[in-house]
């Protein structure tokens, strides 16, 4: 059965970490919002139904048959399983799932680096702001998360270059996202992260270097990111990093 994933056209935005789950599996699904024969209107439909028994709050969301999943780490959770991306182990599926919650901290902490007073306002009437959210973003938090998930690859007892486990999985593919948006967002922060968190290097190469994400990755389903995004790229934003 195609899975159908409903999220914003023109962006990445949160939708991409599950098109890096669907992309790796080979998965048959639809980019619904992208297909011409349907869009946002569908979406929205939904989005605004009374008819529907799981009703989500907001894009992304996955509909799998009559089953609709929310939220990026919840759709990662169940779709792990069912693509091969997750450990067979029940102890790993959660231990990973906390991973891929923290990797949503992570993304929220990125959001808000240019909207750090309201969604509803544009980053040009918070500018002052954000400039103080980013410094610490730069200085401090991406520091701290990339350290532990340093940690977390170095302590892996199988040896692998995965995170969990000794095969790829959904909070791989994640990372990999993440780390691609902190080098468009921060190119100067980020400049030769790679001393830093090698582990983290390893696996962002190691990710990349798949046959199916290579080829997404080079293909048109691969929106560019933008500043319309999660990550986006303010000159003003962004510094050497220490």
């Amino acid at each position: 059965m195609t899975y159908e994933l409903y999220y914003w056209d023109g962006i990445q935005g949160r939708g991409e970490f599950v098109r890096l789950a669907l992309e790796e599996a080979g998965a048959d699904y639809v980019d619904v919002v992208r297909d011409p024969h349907r869009g946002t209107t569908e979406m929205m439909a939904l989005l605004k139904s009374d008819a529907e028994p799981c009703i989500p709050f907001a894009p992304p969301f996955l509909k799998d048959g009559a089953q609709i999943v929310s939220h990026v780490a919840n759709i990662l959770f169940y779709l792990g399983p069912k693509l091969g991306l997750a450990p067979k182990d029940e102890a790993l599926r959660i231990f990973a799932n906390g991973l891929q919650l923290t990797i949503t901290d992570f993304v929220a902490e990125a959001h808000d680096t240019h909207h750090p007073i309201a969604i509803s306002k544009y980053y040009e009437d918070q500018k002052d702001e954000a400039k103080a959210r980013a410094a610490e973003f730069r200085d401090s938090r991406i520091p701290k998360f990339l350290g532990y998930f340093e940690r977390v690859l170095r302590h892996n007892p199988d040896g692998s270059a995965y995170l969990v486990g000794d095969a790829i999985g959904t909070v791989d593919l994640s990372l990999f996202q993440v780390v691609e948006g902190l080098c468009y967002a921060f190119p100067k922060a980020m400049k030769g992260y790679e001393r830093h968190y090698p582990a983290i290097a390893a696996l962002h190469g190691a990710v990349r270097a798949r046959p199916r994400i290579s080829a997404y990755l080079a293909s048109p389903r691969r929106l560019a990111f933008n500043e319309n995004g999660i990550f986006r790229h303010y000159p003003e934003l962004d510094a050497d990093s220490a």
